[in-house]
């Protein structure tokens, strides 16, 4: 795993200035590639990398090139099937200088141009310039796992793993992009292209990026195809399943570094660790963190799957300390998040980190296999119900109800009652946006000073968010609403936690269940068979139920979240006045203080949970802070 980052002139030369700082902005992501630093610079073009050395240890210097040295290459990531490209490249005359994956990327361009990216399987992020066309191609991994973030500032074209690599560049403009804020506010996150700032975006997962003759264009190259049309008995889905999971687990196990697993009580992780025991025995090395709760507590489940396969466990007992981590995490992801997991999946990341180098996870079970029950479930009965109503009379009762049922904080979000009623009053599309978000767009607005009761649809993100849920190709509402989170939600909030927490360790995940192949399986398996009786993650409970302690699979979920609401309202609350409810704080600018004041003390006084709102807002202060500094 890795970071790069570049600059190069869309017209003419670049600045020489401009060609030194890359040096600075790949030290300002060293973190991700602690082992070598890299570089490359012309008159048009300079490329910078940050190694951390997992494949071929002497040979994978970048950034690194083809036969001539006229095709350069910057990459983040791991391909699996490198050794299957590089026979077929060395086919067509192309010789290889090192067994790295990263040659068969530049050598796969050269050979099929943007084509090569439908033969590379893994996960990725990389920049190629070709110095005879002046010309500069990014791409990024089907599913988003590696990030790719770009900007252009006159005629300079940046790009780099991370904004604040960016940040080093001379022509770095740090504008806010206010009209995001309030998109920001629901979602929890920056919904991708857009960041926080204004001229810097996002390459969307599946995508790539050309910079030539002037010109900035980009593409998608792919997308889930099929859905609902594997009519085969479950017997023979199930067996294509599980040998696709064995294939793609075994293609993570390539390292030349200390590799283990994380291990949770789920059972997406201990099928990963099966898989992984079938090719490496007992000598896997497991970790796993529990958080004194007992309700979060993983330990005993996972102590099940590494007893059942003899693996060296690594457990370790956290309580976290917010101050300790909390401006380490508002930084590392560069623009407001939040997703208060990142707090454990910091501490998860750097306990692994003391013993592996690389960690296989079970990441991406419940997007593609239906796993949130707390949204799946609830969206599937409403499509049932909204069916049965009297049409319009109908959806105002139901959206009647909604307006004057009481606020409870009991359950989550979408399993009380007003939701409920308030998503009856709506159509199917507009429910998944609202289940969706963190914060409702009503108390978003409020918080904003705007009005509150403008139409969800009027959200700057809403169309973004549904387009896919109303563009897929099934008739099921729970298909739509899993390929819908697989391109808005998976890739902006957990991959985007996952990534920077374990690379701020220079920790590299590898994930089997979020191959594209494992995913494409998933989507093409009807909702009937894949959740009949709407049973979550019923083919993966039936492959787990032959490989995995069957007390694993009666476990309740557990949650991988920190105290957040306990934080602000007992040991963190004079804290909290003194940043946030501040006359000056940095919130003042974009929010309603006064508001945020009124939220907190009814959160303090126990009269509702406000605790993601509250949470929200807080990161958005702390970000300001650091930015300004």
């Amino acid at each position: 795993m890795c970071g790069i980052a570049g600059a190069v002139a869309i017209e003419g030369t670049l600045d020489p200035a401009v060609a030194r700082a890359v040096t600075d902005m790949t030290a300002a992501i060293i973190h991700r590639g602690p082992d070598a630093d890299g570089h490359r610079i012309t008159d048009r073009a300079a490329l910078g990398h940050r190694r951390l050395a997992i494949i071929d240890l002497s040979g994978g210097a970048q950034p690194m090139s083809n036969e001539d040295g006229t095709v350069w290459i910057v990459f983040n990531g791991e391909i699996y099937n490198h050794q299957e490209i590089r026979g077929d490249l060395e086919s067509h005359g192309h010789v290889f200088r090192t067994h790295s994956d990263t040659e068969a990327i530049v050598h796969a361009y050269e050979q099929y141009g943007e084509r090569c990216l439908d033969y590379l399987e893994g996960m990725f992020a990389f920049a190629i310039y070709d110095e005879n066309k002046h010309e500069l191609f990014v791409a990024r991994d089907r599913l988003g796992k590696k990030p790719v973030f770009y900007m252009r500032a006159g005629d300079t074209f940046l790009f780099a793993s991370e904004i604040k690599a960016m940040q080093k560049s001379p022509v770095w403009n740090g504008a806010i992009d206010t009209s995001a804020l309030e998109g920001y506010l629901s979602l929890g996150y920056f919904l991708s292209p857009d960041t926080v700032y204004a001229n810097v975006k996002k390459l969307k997962p599946g995508h790539w990026l050309r910079v030539s003759n002037g010109r900035i264009e980009s593409s998608q190259y792919w997308d889930v195809q099929q859905f609902d049309g594997d009519g085969r008995d479950e017997s023979a889905i199930l067996a294509e399943l599980d040998e696709t999971l064995q294939l793609c687990t075994r293609q993570r196990l390539e390292s030349e570094v200390p590799l283990g697993a994380f291990l949770s009580s789920g059972i997406d992780s201990g099928l990963i660790v099966s898989y992984m025991a079938d090719v490496l025995g007992s000598n896997i090395l497991t970790a796993t963190v529990g958080f004194g709760q007992k309700s979060h507590d993983e330990i005993p489940g996972a102590s099940l799957v590494s007893q059942r396969f003899e693996t060296r466990h690594e457990t370790e007992i956290i309580e976290p300390k917010l101050d300790d981590v909390f401006d380490q995490i508002v930084n590392s992801f560069d623009e407001p998040f939040a997703d208060d997991s990142a707090i454990p999946t910091y501490y998860v990341s750097q306990m692994a980190r003391r013993h592996v180098t690389v960690a296989l996870s079970g990441d991406g079970g419940d997007e593609s296999f239906g796993g949130y029950d707390f949204r799946y479930k609830p969206h599937a009965w409403e499509c049932r119900a909204r069916s049965f109503l009297p049409g319009r009379p109908g959806r105002w009762l139901m959206s009647a109800m909604g307006s004057v049922w009481p606020r409870s904080s009991r359950l989550p979000k979408p399993l009380r009652l007003k939701t409920i009623f308030d998503n009856l009053g709506r159509d199917a599309e507009e429910s998944y946006y609202l289940d969706l978000c963190f914060i409702k767009p009503h108390d978003a607005r409020t918080l904003m000073g705007t009005n509150p009761n403008r139409d969800p649809r009027d959200s700057p993100v809403y169309e973004t968010v549904v387009e896919p849920y109303r563009r897929c190709a099934s008739d099921s509402p729970l298909q739509r609403a899993q390929y819908a989170d697989l391109k808005v939600y998976l890739p902006n909030m957990p991959l985007v936690k996952v990534d920077r927490m374990s690379m701020l360790h220079s920790l590299e995940i590898r994930s089997p269940l979020l191959d594209r192949r494992v995913v494409e399986r998933a989507f093409a398996v009807p909702t009937s068979r894949k959740l009949p009786g709407l049973n979550a993650k019923h083919l993966l409970k039936q492959i787990a139920s032959k490989r995995l302690p069957r007390e694993l699979l009666s476990l309740p979920k557990k949650g991988f979240s920190a105290p957040i609401g306990h934080w602000i309202k007992g040991p963190c609350a004079d804290q909290y006045r003194d940043e946030v409810l501040r006359s000056n704080s940095r919130i003042s600018q974009w929010l309603d203080v006064d508001r945020v004041r009124g939220y907190f003390n009814e959160h303090c006084r126990g009269a509702v949970d406000h605790s993601q709102l509250l949470w929200t807002v807080w990161v958005l202060e702390r970000w300001a802070n650091r930015a300004n500094d």
